[in-house]
């Protein structure tokens, strides 16, 4: 250091030289943080490809448990999306356009399943549509069983994957300049003309990437499902549950299932990042 510098201007090398040593500290500090958290969340889904060679992998979704847990996931989680679509955008649009009295009650009972424990909403679900249910019981007098069916696979993913995309339509409802729909109704639109001409179709990306969540929330939903609908290949046993089974004898299978929905998983996000960010 000039040691014919002032005293004054000393001091303010120094200070200037302990702000960048720390800026230097804490930005090593995040780095080594970041990399610590990207390892413990990549390693172990790493870990699934690098047990299994791409032959073992090809060979195990040949395998009847494999085609029929990945053919029943799909079927079943699409249904439940199409239904949690058809009954939730009414919903979700009401709740964002709508002041009624109890609509706080509806919004919270709405998100319920989104908190509760898999165990429970499987209990509850059995509780009400199980042959001795509340519902179920009035059900079976006619001969109409949900529980341990394929039905009872969609009530579940329905019950646990709605609040995904009810919350996502609302807000996409809310955030929609309620000018275009003011200017339509002076127009003589309908309210119905309004909502399908208007404001679902400006609302659409977001429509979409809630519907894209609520399939992958189906599409992985385990607690629920086999509490109420049982374990039953070919009926009610979706890959996650097949994933549990197979693993106790079938290793391959088990990853090669849970390879599956690793890539289904990731397309899922990479999708509703394009569709967010077309929305802007």
């Amino acid at each position: 250091m000039d040691l014919t510098r002032s005293l004054p201007e000393r001091e303010v090398l120094l200070s200037g030289s302990r702000t960048r040593f720390w800026r230097a500290a804490l930005a090593l500090l995040i780095s080594v943080l970041l990399v610590i958290f990207l390892l413990f969340v990549t390693l172990p889904v790493v870990s699934l490809f690098l047990r299994i060679s791409p032959e073992a992998f090809f060979r195990s979704l040949a395998a009847p448990v494999v085609l029929d847990a990945l053919s029943l996931s799909l079927v079943t989680a699409t249904v439940s999306t199409a239904i949690v679509v058809l009954f939730g955008t009414p919903l979700a649009l009401v709740n964002a356009r709508r002041d009624y009295a109890g609509r706080e009650l509806v919004d919270t009972l709405t998100d319920l399943p989104m908190v509760l424990p898999p165990a429970v909403a499987g209990l509850a679900l059995l509780m009400a549509f199980g042959r001795r249910g509340v519902v179920g019981q009035y059900l079976d007098v006619f001969g109409i069983q949900i529980a341990f069916t394929t039905l009872a696979v969609v009530t579940a993913q329905v019950f646990v994957a709605s609040p995904f995309y009810i919350r996502q339509a609302r807000a996409s409802f809310e955030a929609i300049d309620r000018l275009y729909e003011d200017a339509a109704r002076t127009l003589g639109a309908s309210p119905g003309t309004v909502a399908l001409r208007i404001t679902i179709p400006l609302a659409w990306g977001g429509l979409v990437s809630g519907a894209i969540l609520s399939f992958a929330r189906a599409l992985g939903e385990f607690g629920a499902t086999i509490m109420f609908a049982g374990n039953f290949q070919g009926r009610t046993q979706t890959m996650p549950l097949a994933i549990y089974t197979t693993m106790q004898g079938d290793m391959n299978a088990a990853i090669s299932l849970s390879i599956i929905l690793v890539v289904i998983s990731f397309a899922v996000i990479s999708a509703v990042k394009i569709v967010t960010r077309r929305r802007y």
